[in-house]
């Protein structure tokens, strides 16, 4: 391929031998069924199966596929911005996930509407297709963090979306190490619209995000873009210290007035409770802050490229 693709998808991997053959061979059909110059861009996240022996063998015959290595399993979002920096398209980037929960066959309906003017299309799940539990779950997160984030993030969206080209430029160029990539999409702004779909179930494995991984996405998400959790604590502070004055003057009145005294271990040892938690709350919530900036200091590179393969080739990877 001399030209540069118009179009293209990215994909991390993480252990996805089993459903590599079927993505190969939906992302295929979808290129022969549209006029479009597409590639795909494959990140495999330091995989431990045969994911990258497959990804190999795949780019080296298929000049279609341009797969990038990464030196170690960086996680999602990471291997995410690695593909988004590599793609070499010239007008979108279709994000998506390599399981196959983000159907690859919306790519023409998200197209038709970034044709009308729109530099986002973002995917809104009108189903998803889990446990109660993360159902749940997802629902509660997604509103808690609309309500006190200073970014208009769009509920029920995930990382599925088609990006112009400028938008992708302008995600390559923030360096947070601590990334959500649907809330820094949002951040960037430009035209951005929704788009319906039913999200469809796991194809084969299991899901690579643990409940762990699912609680740092969420703090990153809250920790990023919200100042909630800081003035909590100062309102939390100020309605503590007005508890405290009114318990003293209520003290004094009865020791002054009445002769006497609110006296008992057990309503000490409820007040010491009370306002320890309140500070060790208030120390893990500017640790968060504090964490962050830490790792940001550092400025080391997000992601390490081992190789790269682009146009059937092998390429110079650089750190990026």
């Amino acid at each position: 391929m001399n030209n540069l693709p118009q179009i293209s998808i990215v994909a991390p991997l993480y252990n996805e031998a089993e459903t590599f053959p079927h993505l190969v061979e939906r992302l295929n059909a979808l290129m022969d069924s549209m006029s479009l110059t597409i590639e795909i861009v494959l990140i495999d996240d330091g995989s431990r199966d045969a994911t990258p022996t497959l990804m190999r063998q795949l780019a080296l015959l298929d000049a279609r596929y341009h797969c990038v290595f990464l030196s170690r399993n960086h996680g999602h979002q990471l291997a995410l911005s690695a593909g988004i920096a590599s793609a070499r398209a010239t007008e979108a980037l279709f994000v998506i996930d390599g399981d196959l929960q983000d159907p690859p066959e919306l790519l023409p309906d998200f197209y038709r509407e970034m044709q009308q003017g729109y530099d986002v299309v973002y995917a809104v799940r009108r189903k998803r297709k889990e446990n109660v539990f993360k159902k749940g779950a997802y629902f509660l997160f997604y509103r808690l963090l609309k309500s006190i984030s200073y970014v208009d993030i769009p509920l029920d969206s995930g990382d599925f979306a088609l990006i112009s080209r400028r938008v992708a430029d302008v995600l390559i160029k923030m360096p947070e190490e601590s990334r959500y990539l649907r809330g820094m999409r949002s951040w960037v702004g430009f035209q951005q619209k929704g788009f319906e779909y039913e999200r469809d179930e796991r194809l084969a494995g299991e899901s690579k995000y643990s409940l762990k991984m699912l609680f740092a996405l969420a703090y990153n998400g809250i920790f990023n873009f919200s100042e909630f959790p800081i003035k909590f604590m100062t309102r939390t502070g100020a309605v503590a210290i007005v508890i405290s004055l009114i318990y003293f003057i209520i003290t004094v009145i009865k020791k002054l007035f009445f002769t006497e005294v609110i006296e008992g271990f057990t309503a000490l040892l409820f007040v010491i409770i009370l306002f320890s938690g309140v500070q060790l709350l208030a120390l893990g919530i500017i640790g968060e802050y504090v964490l962050r900036i830490f790792f940001q200091a550092k400025n080391r590179p997000l992601f390490i490229v081992k190789e790269e393969i682009v146009n059937s080739e092998y390429v110079k990877a650089d750190a990026v």
